[in-house]
């Protein structure tokens, strides 16, 4: 259905048209002076420039035109030329009732509806999840959630960092703590075991030993190396080595994904561009496109209009190395061959901008991506201490994503089992719920790139923009639902909706009559943090409502489930946004 603005415009619209003016002068816009008016129109004052008129002569003719319209409340004319509009009670409580009972509330799908493929995770096998993954997560699981919302097939793929040094190193500790593995045989010719020779601890301990050694002992790091290419060329025993790596750390990855109520469709890695990568250099060179620079072979990706100095893509080291440019290549070959979709969105750090500006242009400058399909780069900021620091542990190490979780979920156990008198059992399983809203909402409430501060205390805060109050926000209402439904029989249906008499009903209307426009700004613009805006404005005017209304104790039956149908409202809008943001609402708090 269309949004309440797009209505209020095509009032304005016919106005001009009548008056002999371009249609196009007749947008409406939510007011920014809201003390004034709830509506704007400013289209006089451009139409004047055309007519030669006064701004305030085209706006009165208007106003005049528009006055008798059961929509407006007040429409009036205010200099230089601005007309300053108030929607009617009736108008509004049409429009929240056509909401209602419209699918998603008036949600329109994309048209077309798109196949789209969002990258975003980027875990790393045989490493621990850290808060350096959390934001990637976060944000590629609410575009992922917005994008399905809105009718389009939407695949998300983590991309697994699996296929470099890591995987020599791991080998050859491995085979200087167990050397009489089978792997480590030569001419070995038998079964291999089918269960790992390492736990995730084991490998935990594994890779950050094989890595400092490696600094230090170059013999250890060249064997690795020989390792990494032995591996990659199919080499069986190590191939099967590296399988169990996989294995096993999926299985964890999984895990912890899935308590930030994360999941992806594809779990691919770089290994599975390789096999690409050899027909993928052979053509850039056959083509002219890649030359030679200092043994190295690169792509010039400069273009005229360029505001910096852009270098050349190193598509092979002088070594004959691959590196991460040649990888996601191949996997754009790959993704083309199997899913040809008509978009790409790629969530990763705002400082990778360069490398993802170099291997965009050389997917274009190849014809690897054809021009129809859009090719999108999300940069996000980091998460820092309170020193404006990227957060780090005490000792300086990276802080692991499960310390972050389990922080978080503490801090609103302390502060549930401190306001309420509930049981451990209960307490941690809300803490559960709320603590992960209290992580996304605070991600996901700062634009995308930006920077922002760690700050438990705020995060987990039942007041103020946090997740832990839209959910408070959430249970309210739950409960004054459950209240009515222990004392009535009768079910509550939106046809109670009703005329608002009071200014705080009509204000909540006109906040959740917002919902189908930021939805859809939210997601043409990749946006999460304008959800998180609407849900913060619609829970303050729920609030307000609730101190100013007597909900249940209002005499009149009529006016009772009146206003119990616009919270069920309220409830229901509040619970679809912030599922397209990831979270959850626990039934109690």
């Amino acid at each position: 259905m269309k949004t309440i603005i797009e209505l209020i415009s095509d009032e304005l619209k016919s106005a001009f048209v009548k008056l002999s003016y371009d249609e196009k002068y007749g947008k409406a816009n939510l007011s920014n002076r809201p003390d004034l008016c709830e509506y704007q129109c400013n289209g006089a004052m451009a139409a004047a420039k055309e007519y030669k008129k006064k701004p305030i002569d085209i706006a009165n003719e208007v106003v005049d035109l528009l006055k008798a319209s059961e929509s407006f409340e007040k429409i009036e004319a205010i200099m230089p030329g601005f007309i300053n509009i108030n929607i009617s009670n009736a108008f509004i409580e049409k429009y929240i009732i056509d909401m209602s009972n419209s699918q998603k509330y008036g949600i329109e799908l994309d048209n077309p509806t798109k196949k789209i493929i969002i990258d975003y995770g980027g875990a790393n096998v045989a490493k621990p999840l850290h808060i350096g993954h959390l934001r990637s997560a976060i944000i590629g699981e609410s575009l992922k959630r917005m994008g399905r919302f809105f009718g389009n097939e939407v695949i998300s793929d983590v991309h697994l960092g699996d296929w470099g040094l890591q995987m020599g190193l791991i080998i050859e500790e491995l085979r200087e703590r167990k050397p009489d593995l089978a792997y480590f045989k030569k001419d070995y010719d038998g079964e291999f075991p089918n269960e790992a020779p390492f736990s995730l601890n084991d490998l935990e301990e594994i890779y950050p030993a094989a890595s400092q050694k490696s600094k230090t002992d170059e013999t250890f790091k060249q064997r690795a190396q020989e390792a990494t290419l032995e591996l990659q060329r199919g080499y069986r025993p190590y191939r099967e080595i590296w399988k169990h790596i996989i294995d096993v750390s999926v299985e964890d990855l999984k895990k912890n994904y899935s308590k930030l109520l994360v999941d992806f469709d594809l779990w691919k890695g770089e290994s599975d561009a390789d096999p690409y990568i050899p027909d993928l250099i052979k053509d850039l060179e056959e083509r002219k496109i890649a030359r030679v620079s200092e043994g190295a072979l690169v792509v010039d990706i400069a273009m005229e209009g360029d505001k910096k100095e852009l270098p050349p893509c190193i598509i092979r080291k002088s070594d004959g190395a691959a590196l991460y440019a040649t990888s996601d290549l191949g996997t754009l070959v790959e993704r083309e061959k199997l899913y040809s979709p008509d978009e790409y969105i790629y969530i990763a750090d705002k400082r990778q901008e360069l490398h993802y500006t170099q291997f965009f242009r050389v997917a274009r400058i190849a014809d690897i991506v054809p021009a129809s399909h859009e090719l999108k780069y999300i940069g996000f900021g980091t998460i820092n201490g309170k020193d404006g620091k990227p957060l780090k542990t005490r000792d300086g190490g990276v802080v692991r994503l499960e310390t972050v979780i389990k922080d978080i979920e503490d801090a609103v156990f302390s502060k549930i089992k401190e306001s309420r008198d509930v049981s451990d059992e209960e307490a941690r399983s809300t803490a559960k719920i709320v603590g992960i809203a209290a992580i996304k909402y605070a991600d996901l409430s700062n634009q995308a790139a930006k920077d922002y501060i760690f700050d438990i205390d705020r995060f987990t805060s039942f007041e103020g923009n946090t997740g832990p109050y839209i959910l408070y926000t959430i249970v309210r209402i739950k409960s004054i639902l459950e209240k009515y439904y222990e004392s009535s029989s009768q079910k509550l249906d939106f046809d109670d909706l009703t005329v608002p008499k009071e200014d705080i009903h009509k204000k909540l209307y006109m906040e959740l009559s917002q919902y189908n426009e930021v939805m859809k700004s939210a997601w043409s613009e990749l946006a999460p943090h304008k959800i998180c805006q609407f849900i913060y404005s619609v829970s303050n005017t729920f609030n307000s409502f609730y101190h100013e209304i007597k909900i249940l104790s209002e005499s009149d039956e009529t006016k009772r489930r009146g206003y119990l149908a616009t919270i069920l409202l309220t409830k229901n809008i509040l619970e679809s946004a912030i599922s397209l943001l990831g979270i959850e609402a626990p039934d109690k708090m």
